[in-house]
């Protein structure tokens, strides 16, 4: 979990809508005792246990909302999320907090009347204190809950990425980060990769390999009692051994500098994994005035969030074209990068079973490929959760859903889309929102109403004037007139596609299993489906119904021949 104190501030970063939601006392209580239950059982597992039981990012998410809720129905209860992070060994000077800047506008009100601002990239690692006496790293201490941590000291001899002895017999106390080396990591592709948890977790061990040392690199952020100008400070320690220091270091007293930058360390590879951007003031206050909360001379500025923790508002199911169920979340809408994500699939019925998903819950979402909407986990449950109608599964399938009805109309429409699509009848100036409308509006209830509507009709429909009507009237005669193996293919008939066919319905539909067996390419199960499909009740309905709006192959339609099995 994160080691540094968050503040429900002007500063304070949002990820969901801040407005208080509409609850009743009792059900805000048992939301806030809930979710605060969670985050005291995160804070315990990482702090004491060195294990991470949510991403570092979704954690923070969390707290916040908590804070949130807390700030909208009260009592504002103390968090310390860091109770359990406190050592019986006290730092030399205390490790302070940072306040969080949400934008490139409150970094420019930050940023106002000071001077001697530098900033550095937020090394995602978990912080600590080194004491050196005489030149040599003599105490290794864990941030614990800032003024007290745990010795860590056990690790020293093993840790052979960190400066054990300075090229000068010095007495001094640094502040820095332990982080997970990597190479070349793109913040903004590769994410966090848990590194700052991997290292928690190490750190916590009694004994490192030599492997397991080998991967913890040192970042000193900061030399509490060095020089008071932090450009001479970096130069000091760069001297001293401690290169990424200065390397990693720009000043600046623009805004939008800041901003170029923290876009330049977010897309650029580095040794280790970051989260934000650090701003420190020049001047600061003696260290022997420093103190565990967030102090006015530095903040920091976050990145985009890679996953994204949202409220499920619904969960709706769509149906396909072959009756596959589709769970979809309805999402508090969030923002991921540039894109404002308010629903995301969950691919199946089984996975949204096994996953027990309902509204109120908190879900974390991001981004594949920096485009598609992706669920990754559930973050929270509420403790009033939303009821949920399901289909059951088994209840659509290929033949299911020829005709209008109240269960049919999502796997109704996608017949329409289907058919109208390009491997179908290709008929221009429609989707799924065109069917829609006709279908709401009672106009569509079969697979061949559409063939019916004249101009006159369809500007009786909001938004339709006379311009789309007829431009739909002369889309839907361009569909008519479609070759015969077209309509098969919208239809949805499961012929491979290379097939010679018969041109007209009424020879398909009187082959037998066998027959369909006999050709090149097709086994027992596409005999069975082709036979099911020519020989299903509704569709044999429907080709009567083209045959007798004049579409070519069905002019001898019949009835429904016996089956074989």
């Amino acid at each position: 979990m994160p080691l540094l104190l968050f503040l429900l501030s002007l500063f304070a970063f949002d990820v969901q809508a801040d407005t208080c939601p509409p609850w009743p006392a009792d059900r805000a209580q048992a939301e806030i005792d809930r979710l605060r239950t969670s985050v005291e059982q995160w804070d315990d597992h990482y702090h004491r246990l060195g294990k991470a039981l949510v991403p570092d990012e979704l954690y923070d998410q969390a707290r916040q909302r908590l804070l949130q809720l807390q700030a909208c129905f009260g009592p504002d209860r103390a968090l310390n999320s860091l109770a359990s992070a406190r050592g019986p060994v006290a730092h030399p000077v205390p490790h302070t907090g940072v306040a969080k800047l949400a934008d490139e506008q409150a970094v420019r009100t930050w940023m106002k009347g000071k001077v001697g601002v530098w900033l550095q990239p937020k090394v995602d690692g978990v912080a600590v204190s080194l004491i050196y006496r005489q030149g040599h790293l003599v105490q290794l201490l864990s941030r614990g809950d800032g003024s007290q941590g745990h010795d860590w000291s056990r690790h020293i001899d093993t840790l052979e990425a960190i400066n054990r002895t300075l090229p000068e017999p010095l007495d001094l106390t640094l502040q820095g980060e332990l982080y997970l080396r990597l190479h070349d990591h793109v913040q903004a592709t590769a994410g966090s990769v848990n590194a700052r948890s991997a290292v928690a977790g190490l750190l916590a061990r009694k004994r490192l390999s030599v492997e397991q040392a080998a991967g913890i690199g040192l970042f000193v952020w900061d030399w509490p009692q060095g020089p008071n100008d932090q450009g001479q400070r970096m130069a000091r320690l760069a001297a001293l051994g401690f290169a990424d220091s200065q390397h990693f270091s720009v000043a600046t007293n623009r805004a939008e500098d800041v901003a170029r930058w923290r876009l330049h360390w977010y897309r650029t590879g580095l040794p280790f994994a970051s989260d934000g951007v650090i701003l420190r003031q020049n001047a600061r206050p003696p260290a022997e005035r420093w103190q565990v909360n967030a102090p006015y001379w530095i903040a920091a500025w976050k990145y985009p969030f890679a996953q994204a923790m949202t409220e499920v508002r619904d969960v709706q199911f769509r149906v396909g074209r072959t009756g596959r169920i589709t769970p979809v979340l309805l999402l508090q809408p969030v923002r991921l990068d540039d894109r404002q994500v308010s629903q995301v699939s969950l691919g199946s019925l089984a996975r949204w079973q096994a996953l027990d998903i309902a509204p109120g819950d908190q879900v974390a979402i991001s981004l594949a490929g920096l485009t598609i909407p992706r669920f990754e986990q559930v973050v929270h449950r509420a403790a009033e959760r939303g009821a949920v109608s399901a289909p059951l599964p088994g209840q659509y399938d290929a033949l299911t859903c020829w005709q209008l009805s109240e269960p049919c109309t999502e796997q109704f429409i996608a017949r329409l889309t289907w058919l109208s699509g390009k491997q179908g009848l290709a008929i221009p100036g429609t989707g799924p929102g065109t069917w829609r409308q006709l279908v709401e509006a009672g106009l569509v209830t079969s697979l061949a109403d559409w063939l019916t509507l004249d101009a006159s009709r369809l500007m009786r429909l909001p938004g339709i004037g006379q311009d789309r009507a007829e431009n739909l009237q002369r889309s839907f005669a361009s569909g008519r007139s479609r070759p015969f193996k077209r309509w098969l293919a919208g239809l949805g008939a499961p012929l491979p596609g290379d097939l010679p066919l018969a041109h007209d319905w009424a020879s398909l539909a009187d082959r037998r299993r066998g027959d369909w067996e006999a050709l090149p390419g097709i086994g027992p199960t596409r005999a069975k489906q082709l036979q099911a499909f020519f020989t299903a009740e509704p569709v044999q309905a429907l080709a009567l119904q083209l045959s007798a709006l004049g579409i070519e192959g069905f002019s001898e339609a019949g009835g429904v021949p016996g089956n074989e099995f």
